[in-house]
């Protein structure tokens, strides 16, 4: 009795909704984790060959990070707005709007990874007979992957919480908790949710920090090789 007197009180924090929601909140999680990771992976897919165009063409640089740019700052109401008439109330309305969002931090990290490639490598490459595209696979990509999987963090992150906008068409996954919890001030729904947010967040970042590490196993070996060095503290 003591557990449920947590909802009848309206308590932050409450046990009892943990354990008779829990499946509920099992399945807006699930729902947020799959909205999140398509539309950050249809973003980067969308991005690679905008930041190739804006590298190849540098009279296209300032139209397509400026268009990225605006896509960026239209609000989410009018966004949905938008689109609303292309997707109807569906999940791919949400994603359509969170991928348009991603391109501009996604676009501008892949563009300045491969700007900062060095020219000698390139030239090397050259030397050794590499055409466009292995050059492109095989020197330039694994150089700009630092700066590439950076963006795709930030974009991750960024997704995540946009994620929960989508609860305006139902298709939130943890907003929608949130925001079916606002008209009655649900406290223990709404901070269960919002951590939930935070927690999904974090765990994304730390799981791309990792595959980051896996695949650039020499940015630790250089940071060993400088701490290492005379002259390091």
């Amino acid at each position: 009795m003591a557990g449920q007197n947590c909802l009848v009180t309206n308590d932050w924090i409450c046990g009892e909704y943990l354990r008779s929601r829990s499946q509920e909140l099992a399945d807006a999680t699930v729902q947020h984790i799959w909205i999140t990771a398509v539309s950050v992976l249809i973003g980067l897919a969308v991005a690679f060959p905008l930041a190739l165009l804006a590298r190849r063409s540098p009279r296209l640089t300032g139209p397509v990070l400026g268009l990225t740019t605006v896509l960026y700052t239209i609000p989410s109401l009018a966004m949905f707005s938008l689109l609303l008439p292309f997707f109807g109330l569906s999940a791919a309305l949400v994603i359509t709007g969170l991928v348009l969002y991603s391109l501009t931090i996604l676009v501008r990290n892949i563009l300045a990874g491969l700007e900062a490639v060095p020219q000698e490598a390139r030239e090397a490459a050259r030397g050794m007979g590499y055409g466009p595209a292995r050059l492109l696979w095989e020197v330039e990509l694994p150089l700009a992957l630092p700066a590439l999987m950076a963006g795709l963090r930030i974009a991750t992150v960024s997704t995540v919480a946009l994620t929960t906008v989508g609860s305006i068409v139902g298709r939130g996954g943890l907003g929608n908790l949130i925001e079916d919890a606002l008209p009655s001030f649900f406290k223990a729904q709404v901070l269960t949710a919002s951590v939930l947010c935070v927690l999904l967040a974090v765990a994304a970042d730390l799981l791309l920090l990792g595959v980051q590490r896996l695949l650039t196993p020499w940015t630790r070996i250089r940071t060993r090789a400088a701490a290492a060095a005379p002259g390091a503290r």
